[in-house]
């Protein structure tokens, strides 16, 4: 890959990820550190791009919160799985949403829909199905996080406990086979069980990067939900444990 072309290459990696170290740039590059180094030598003296310890960012996008961030990290993935999940939800129906990009790419693909009642934590995904298309939203009480504007704690868990819907739907942030579904928040943990708990269909969202990770806290086992919507096969081991625990595995295409 030539000077220019690997400028560029950097340029369009920073643009899906804001911050990306050295190490993980020269291995994706398939070059060496000192080269990486030497490429974003000038990026950083025309201000494309900063220069961080060990890292390097877009300038547009350093600063930004964090949840945006991730929303673009796999975008077209979770874009994919909203799209899927979206198709099997009907109009009039009730859904319950918990935080997550992949949940809110979802709320995104709902726009078309009429009617909804949404229930949900998310201050992002209340104001994008609010006053839309006769859609009823209520958002559970609590204290707002800064990253993610999501309410969550006992209120937050009380309240949605008191809806019944159609479709529950959580997005995850680590499938295993031997440990099932984790997330690396407890309150986020808790929160997510309750959501799979209110729902005649229970639904989990992921991408294929979160097959074979363990988060710190438990969610459930393969048995405490009914779905699982991602974009491609998970490992052999974690199709074995679905099918034990009679989840259906659903893989959105493109």
């Amino acid at each position: 890959m030539i000077h220019s072309k690997r400028h560029a290459e950097i340029l369009r990696l920073l643009s899906e990820e804001g911050t990306i170290s050295i190490a993980s740039l020269a291995e994706r590059l398939g070059v060496s550190l000192e080269t990486v180094r030497r490429d974003v030598k000038p990026l950083a003296d025309d201000g494309s791009v900063l220069k961080m310890h060990g890292a390097v960012g877009l300038a547009s996008m350093v600063g930004e919160a964090p949840f945006e961030r991730r929303m673009r990290e796999n975008a077209e993935a979770k874009r994919l799985i909203a799209r899927m999940v979206a198709a099997t939800i009907r109009d009039g129906e009730a859904i319950m949403l918990d935080t997550g990009t992949t949940t809110s790419f979802l709320a995104r693909e709902l726009l078309g829909h009429r009617r909804l009642t949404v229930v949900t934590n998310s201050s992002d995904i209340a104001r994008t199905l609010a006053t839309v298309n006769g859609n009823k939203v209520y958002m559970a009480g609590g204290e707002l996080r800064s990253d993610s504007g999501a309410a969550f704690g006992i209120s937050a868990i009380e309240f949605v406990s008191r809806f019944s819907v159609d479709h529950a739907v959580i997005s995850i942030g680590a499938v295993d086979a031997a440990a099932g579904l984790t997330d690396y928040e407890l309150e986020e943990a808790e929160f997510a069980r309750m959501v799979l708990s209110r729902g005649q269909r229970s639904v989990v969202v992921t991408d294929h990067t979160k097959f074979g990770r363990q988060g710190l806290v438990r969610v459930c086992g393969f048995d405490g939900f009914s779905e699982l919507a991602t974009d491609r096969p998970p490992p052999p081991d974690i199709v074995a444990a679905l099918s034990h625990g009679g989840a259906r595995l659903t893989i959105a295409t493109a």
